[in-house]
């Protein structure tokens, strides 16, 4: 079993995914939806055998193929979790990005199953897990990379003359944000960034290096090509995050009950590995011990 990484060793980060929602009112004791039904919503999961989780297609994190069935690192994971917790049913809801944790606080599914990355203002609107995947960025271009684009500052020095698409709601778009970039295009999934790009309606798409490097890989006639991965640094700090899952806000039980077994994977990388290697994840993406959600959740990338 190898041994962990701190924090300072990791150096790899920053991810995507910023989603604004509003609170419905949802609760642990009413379960999904509000009503006003007795039991929390992991009670209720354990006496129907079933939970209901929602994805957002961003390959190879969590998707569904075209059989139906649910696919991805993050269900590995979570059919693992919910079964040592006696829920062996999971049922999935496909949802754009931008309305994961509004569906999430509207009861119409229980957890969203997306590696979302843990920020300030999500963490005001939702309860997220422990970390389970860190991230770096990478940008997606056109075969031969013809404006010699490497990272979101050599976007910035174009002075407009390109075009970046974006995941609406993503990290990238604060990224994108706070360096002053305006030329940009937002987008409601991956397939369609890289779409954007491969018919040369934008020249570059910014998202998480595992996302786009999957695509590019399995779309090898799209007449894209991905960047070495990066850390943006943003005001000279670098944006050093990790993604996890998310719950309701009052759904303490279910969080960490979810929490307790989670540990039994992210502290032993053979297991971690045994479950997201095979979607191109490495021990790199693995979660040093000393960064929290309590930190992320404030701010704190230090």
């Amino acid at each position: 079993m190898s041994k962990r990484r701190t924090l300072a060793r990791a150096g790899i980060a920053a991810v995507g995914i910023l989603t604004l929602g509003l609170m419905a009112g949802c609760s642990s004791d009413s379960g999904s939806g509000g009503s006003e039904e007795a039991g929390s919503t992991l009670e209720k999961a354990k006496e129907a055998g079933s939970i209901t989780i929602a994805v957002a297609d961003e390959r190879p994190y969590s998707w569904v193929d075209d059989n139906g069935e649910p696919q991805g690192a993050t269900i590995a994971m979570h059919k693992e979790i919910f079964s040592a917790l006696g829920i062996d049913d999971i049922k999935v809801v496909e949802s754009d990005w931008n309305s994961l944790i509004p569906g999430l606080n509207a009861g119409r599914f229980d957890v969203i199953s997306a590696g979302m990355s843990i920020l300030p203002d999500r963490c005001a609107k939702a309860a997220f897990s422990d970390p389970e995947i860190m991230y770096t960025t990478t940008l997606m271009v056109p075969e031969g990379n013809p404006e010699g684009l490497t990272d979101l500052d050599s976007v910035k020095a174009t002075n407009g003359d390109v075009k970046l698409a974006i995941l609406a709601g993503g990290i990238e778009a604060g990224y994108a944000e706070s360096l002053g970039i305006s030329n940009t295009v937002e987008v409601d999934n991956a397939q369609d960034g890289m779409d954007l790009v491969s018919n040369g309606r934008a020249d570059v798409f910014a998202m998480t290096a595992i996302s786009l490097n999957w695509m590019a890989e399995n779309n090898p006639d799209a007449g894209v090509e991905t960047t070495k991965p990066f850390v943006q640094v943003i005001d000279g700090v670098e944006q050093i995050g990790a993604g996890s899952t998310v719950f309701r806000q009052d759904d303490t039980e279910l969080l960490e009950a979810y929490n307790e077994e989670l540990a039994n994977i992210t502290g032993d990388p053979e297991k971690y590995m045994s479950l997201v290697g095979e979607y191109g994840f490495t021990e790199d993406n693995l979660p040093p011990e000393d960064l929290t959600t309590e930190q992320l959740c404030e701010g704190d990338l230090s």
